[in-house]
C-alpha cells in the first residue's frame, strides 16, 4: 500500500466539520491507500458518523476506537500501529485536504529521493475549496539532503506535522511516537521526528487546510495547556538528549525550548489565563534557569525576539513578581488608551 492517513477523532461531528474532513480523504486523487480514523472516546455522533463512512467506503476508511481519552497524541499512536501504507500523513478531523495533496507530496518524493515531504497550508473560516491567508511553511535553506546546517534550521522551525508525509520505515525503525494524554504533542514531537530522516523536500503550494473556528485549540489558553507546554519543552530536551543529538544542536535547541517554554508560555499564560498565578511565574523561570540560566544570550533568542518582549522576559527571570505588576499596568494602560 502506497499511503495511510491518519485521522484523530475526537468530538467533531457537529457542524459538518468531521464531515468535510473525511470527503476531502476519501475524493484524495492517489490510489492506493488507506484511511484510518482513531475515534479517541468520542462523547457526541462522531463514532456514529465514523461507523456510516466505513461501511460506504470500506475499501478507504479503518475506524480504530480507543476505550479512553489519550488525547490526538495518542489516537495518532495508535493508528501508526496498524498504518500499512509505505508513507504515513496525520491530518486533524477539523481539518481538510486538496484533492491531490497526498498524489502531490508523494510524487515529489519519489520524485527527489526525499523521506520526508510538506506543503504549505492556508487559514480558512468556511468549509470550502477557497484558499484562504496562505502561510508559507519551512524554507528552501530547510530542504534537501540533511547536512548539519539544515537539521540545525529545522529544530528551530520544524513546522506542522500535518502539512508533511513520512516514510513509514523510518518511523518503525526509530520507533517515532507522539507523547500522549497531553497537548501540543507536535512542538516535542516534530523536531525530534526530523532528526531521524535524510533527506526533507517541500511542495511549494497551500495543499492543506487549516479551519479556524472557535471551538479549535489556539483559541482558548488554559491553565492546563500552559503547563502542557512546560511538559513537552522538558520532554524535547530530554528526548533530545536519549537520542544523542542534544551536545550537537545545542544552542539550536536552547533556542527551540525558550521559545517553546518559556516565551510561548509566559505571555499567553498572562493574556489567556483568567487567574494567573504568582507561583506559576516562579515555576516557569526557575525552569528556565535549570535547563538553560543564559538562554537571554542565546543568537537566535536575541534575533526572534523584539526588543519589548526581551526586557519584560529579563524582568520576569529578576522577579516574577515585579513582572507581574509592569505587565498587569502595561495592559491596562493599553486597553484604556486604545
Amino acid at each position: 500500500m502506497k499511503l495511510s492517513i491518519v485521522v484523530p477523532v475526537y468530538n467533531m461531528a457537529a457542524d459538518g466539520k468531521l464531515r468535510y474532513c473525511l470527503d476531502s480523504l476519501i475524493n484524495q486523487t492517489i490510489s492506493d491507500y488507506e484511511i484510518i480514523a482513531v475515534d479517541d472516546a468520542s462523547t457526541d455522533e462522531s463514532p456514529d458518523i465514523l461507523r456510516e463512512y466505513e461501511q460506504k467506503y470500506p475499501d478507504k476508511l479503518k475506524v480504530i476506537q480507543s476505550a479512553e481519552n489519550l488525547r490526538q497524541g495518542g489516537a495518532r499512536n495508535k493508528g501508526i500501529e496498524v498504518a500499512c501504507g509505505k508513507w504515513l500523513g496525520f491530518i486533524d478531523s477539523d481539518d481538510w485536504a486538496a484533492p491531490d495533496m497526498y498524489e502531490k507530496l508523494i510524487q515529489k518524493a519519489e520524485q527527489t529521493g526525499a523521506d520526508v515531504v510538506g506543503c504549505d497550508y492556508s487559514f480558512v473560516s468556511e468549509h470550502s475549496m477557497k484558499v484562504g491567508k496562505v502561510v508559507t511553511t519551512n524554507t528552501a535553506e530547510q530542504t534537501g539532503i540533511l547536512d548539519h546546517k539544515k537539521r540545525e534550521l529545522l529544530i528551530m522551525n520544524p513546522s506542522s506535522m500535518v502539512i508533511k508525509i513520512y516514510l513509514k520505515t523510518i518511523i518503525d525503525k526509530y520507533h517515532l511516537r507522539f507523547p500522549e494524554r497531553t497537548f501540543y504533542e507536535d512542538n516535542c514531537a516534530a523536531p525530534i521526528w526530523l532528526m531521524r530522516f535524510t533527506h526533507f523536500e517541500r511542495v511549494e503550494e497551500p495543499l492543506y487546510y487549516y479551519y479556524q473556528h472557535d471551538a479549535s485549540t489556539v483559541h482558548e489558553i488554559s491553565m492546563e495547556k500552559c503547563k502542557a507546554r512546560l511538559d513537552m519543552g522538558k520532554r524535547l530536551i530530554d528526548e533530545s538528549k536519549s537520542a544523542g543529538f542534544y551536545d550537537e544542536y545545542r544552542p539550536q535547541l536552547e533556542f527551540a525550548f525558550s521559545k517553546l517554554y518559556y516565551m510561548n508560555t509566559l505571555f499567553t499564560y498572562m493574556l489567556g489565563v483568567k487567574h494567573q498565578k504568582l507561583s506559576f511565574l516562579r515555576r516557569i523561570r526557575e525552569g528556565m534557569k535549570q535547563e538553560f540560566p543564559d538562554f537571554q544570550a542565546n543568537p537566535y533568542y536575541q534575533e526572534e525576539f523584539d526588543d519589548e518582549q526581551k526586557r519584560m522576559a529579563a524582568i520576569h527571570m529578576k522577579s516574577p513578581l515585579a513582572f507581574f505588576v509592569y505587565f498587569r499596568l502595561l495592559y491596562f494602560y493599553r486597553k484604556i488608551r486604545y
